[in-house]
């Protein structure tokens, strides 16, 4: 008998030439139950540890991301249950939003509810030109439950959030790279390579560096100015600390812009 369990047949990561591949292979919609939801954050965090691993693509099938929730599952809950859930729901989306490297979705078919959150949690979304965005939660009697209400305000405004929120209408990929949901719209067949060659260029770069400035920029959003500038400050001068630092300077003084190779460390 295989002891590999279901989520880790449905939640699989790959890792080639620095780059991790966290991609969801449940069925045809790729429907999020808590077990896959658990293995998520648990890759997420295997990612951060890895010292093989500079980026991370996260991708689901060709025609469906991920159709959000697993709504059989779900709708068996009790209130207690769900309470106790719920934070090992945000837990594990959280984990991916904090994976202290690059983090790009790509993004195929179908991205609702959850699927549309779990990508939220990238720090940069490429769909294809048939894709399609949703929270559709609020025709469930809910509302978004896995940093939907959040994210998707920071990201394109509390105005159109609401709109989303409110209705559960979906969203094509169009209207939401005007929205500014997504970075970049490809050729369906296109989305995949396009993730993997965005996130091939931080291989071999300052990871330390990298680290810090996602750092900055996602703190800094929560708090206000002079907090966010002092965060900057702080980071910007640990660098200097560093090993990068000094090869990166050296290497500019040397031999110009764009010619230093990292350690890492």
């Amino acid at each position: 008998m295989s002891d590999v369990t279901p989520a880790a047949e449905h939640v699989r990561l790959e890792v080639e030439g620095g780059v991790a591949v966290l991609r969801l292979t449940r069925g045809k919609l790729n429907a999020l139950d808590a077990a896959m939801q658990r293995r998520i954050g648990e890759l997420a965090q295997e990612c951060g540890r890895r010292d093989d691993v500079a980026a991370v693509v996260i991708t689901g099938g060709d025609r469906v991301f991920a159709a959000g929730a697993d709504i059989k599952e779900m709708a068996g809950l009790t209130h207690a249950a769900m309470v106790a859930h719920s934070g090992v729901l945000q837990g594990a989306f959280t984990a991916v939003a904090r994976i202290p490297k690059p983090v790009v979705a790509a993004v195929n078919g179908y991205a609702l509810g959850g699927g549309c959150e779990l990508a939220l949690c990238a720090d940069l979304r490429i769909a294809a030109d048939d894709a399609t965005f949703g929270q559709p939660e609020i025709k469930l009697g809910v509302i978004p439950g896995a940093g939907g209400t959040q994210r998707l305000a920071r990201l394109v405004g509390p105005s159109r959030a609401k709109e989303l929120v409110f209705t559960g209408r979906f969203v094509g990929a169009a209207e939401a790279l005007a929205m500014g949901l997504v970075d970049q719209v490809v050729p369906a067949a296109d989305v995949l390579a396009t993730a993997l060659a965005w996130a091939r260029q931080f291989v071999g770069g300052p990871a330390l560096a990298l680290r810090a400035a996602k750092e900055c920029v996602d703190r800094g959003g929560e708090v206000d100015l002079d907090t966010g500038l002092e965060i900057e400050r702080v980071q910007f001068a640990a660098l200097f600390a560093t090993e990068d630092r000094a090869t990166g300077m050296r290497s500019f003084v040397e031999q110009g812009p764009g010619q230093a190779r990292f350690s890492g460390r």
